[in-house]
């Protein structure tokens, strides 16, 4: 009788180890898949950082509507089409030629008057007599049609406008070459760099490619994020199912511990907020010619709550330096310690585990873990600034007979956002499972 119950604690022992092993089993490939997917997610979102940014550099409004040499390099095609195109029509010739004859006429008037006027010497007086006899001002006046008409033709012959246009064009090309732009040298070099890493030879190229490549990430990075989330879930769920067996909890619970883990190192540390602020497209009606600027970044920045953290400390300002540091201590390192005890709690034997400081970490630290604030605090910046963002860029949109300008504003939430929302969701299941195993231990150890 006494080897029954013994041979059946064997059993149940075995029975123990054996399903333990298989939920380490189960939750080691949930571990390495999620590990799996959190370093693809990572090396993807900070790809997809670096392609904007490459793209906010060269289509920069520093280097676009504030470039001297850009705006030369527009006007010079309008003023150059304006010049070659220059053509005399039947009105302005007409204008031209009442203009020449009013010339001609005062000329006529003014010689009249000079030769009419009182002479004192001999000679003047013997001018004067030739110049009544032999000139009438009236046919002079008469014949000034005839003069004007033969100046008006040949300075509009197609001989004397095609001189008139060299000397106009060169005369602009000169003043165009004394123009100086301090980021000409600099837009030539970031261009020339640019296009030679994503191996294109134009603007136009460069943009297609950026925004080709910019789709096909983000929408992996989405599918990532969601596998990742999708993960933990599952990891949920089978707690739920398995939470009556109790001889699987520390196991549980260590695992669950480590996928948290990959959770909060992935959502602090790739981007969870993007700040994109461009002009659309910029339209000036000069001279009857349009000039054209297009997807010109007002302003662009992508971070993480540890970029953040570490913008901050750089400052040489005090306030932003203990920001950054809180942030780092509050929302980074006592979550990890926090969780650090968690699992001396549930792998140490009393004497670790219910020590003043693993208890204090494990179950009252709570009060000063800052990450589900940071979550309501990132979204209401994000609301707050995408609401001054749009105002100020509404600001921007012009339409006048002149001038039309059209604003965009990119700014949006990252998939790292969702990450680290679940695992702030994920570690408050964590801490409401400790105290539910917290509570069963003493009546599990009782009954044993």
């Amino acid at each position: 009788m006494s080897r029954q119950p013994q041979h059946s604690k064997v059993l149940s022992s075995k029975s123990t180890v054996i399903d333990n092993v298989f939920l380490v089993l189960v939750l080691g490939v949930l571990f390495a898949a999620i590990s799996y997917l959190g370093y693809k997610f990572h090396g993807l979102s900070a790809q997809q950082e670096q392609i904007k940014q490459d793209y906010a550099t060269v289509n920069n409004i520093t280097f676009g509507i504030f470039s001297i040499d850009l705006w030369t390099e527009q006007l010079s095609k309008v003023v150059t089409g304006e010049i070659k195109d220059f053509k005399v029509s039947p009105e302005q010739k007409k204008l031209v030629r009442q203009g020449v004859e009013a010339q001609l006429h005062e000329m006529v008037d003014k010689v009249v008057n000079e030769f009419n006027k009182p002479q004192k010497s001999l000679g003047g007086k013997l001018k004067k007599f030739a110049f009544k006899q032999f000139v009438d001002s009236k046919e002079l006046h008469a014949q000034v049609p005839s003069f004007a008409k033969i100046i008006v033709n040949r300075i509009t012959s197609p001989r004397a406008t095609g001189k008139l246009k060299n000397i106009a064009l060169s005369e602009f090309d000169e003043l165009a070459d004394q123009t100086y732009d301090s980021t000409k040298v600099a837009i030539k070099s970031v261009t020339r760099q640019m296009f030679k890493k994503y191996e294109v030879s134009n603007a136009a190229a460069f943009n297609q490619q950026i925004e080709t490549r910019l789709d096909s990430i983000r929408n992996v990075t989405y599918n990532y994020a969601y596998a990742m989330l999708c993960c933990a879930a599952f990891a949920i769920a089978l707690w739920l199912l398995l939470r009556k067996k109790e001889q699987l909890y520390t196991t549980f619970f260590v695992m669950l511990l480590l996928i948290a883990l990959v959770l909060l190192t992935v959502g602090v540390t790739t981007s969870i907020i993007e700040v994109d602020a461009r002009i659309s497209s910029l339209h000036i009606l000069i001279m009857g010619e349009k000039i054209s600027f297009e997807n010109q970044v007002l302003f662009y920045q992508s971070k993480s709550i540890l970029g953040v953290a570490q913008v901050l400390i750089a400052q040489p300002k005090f306030d932003a330096v203990t920001v950054g540091i809180l942030i780092i201590l509050f929302v980074i390192i006592l979550p990890v310690l926090r969780m650090l005890a968690w699992g001396i709690h549930m792998l140490c034997g009393p004497r670790i585990s219910e020590n003043g400081v693993t208890r204090y970490l494990a179950f009252e630290a709570g009060k000063w873990d800052m990450a589900d604030v940071m979550v309501v605090g990132i979204l209401m910046t994000y609301i707050g600034l995408n609401g001054i963002l749009k105002s100020q860029l509404t600001d921007l949109n012009i339409k006048t007979e002149f001038m039309e300008s059209t604003t965009i504003n990119y700014s949006s939430l990252q998939p790292g956002y969702l990450i680290f929302v679940g695992y702030v969701a994920f570690g408050i299941f964590l801490y409401y499972m400790l105290k539910r195993i917290t509570c069963k231990t003493p009546t599990t150890s009782s009954s044993q």
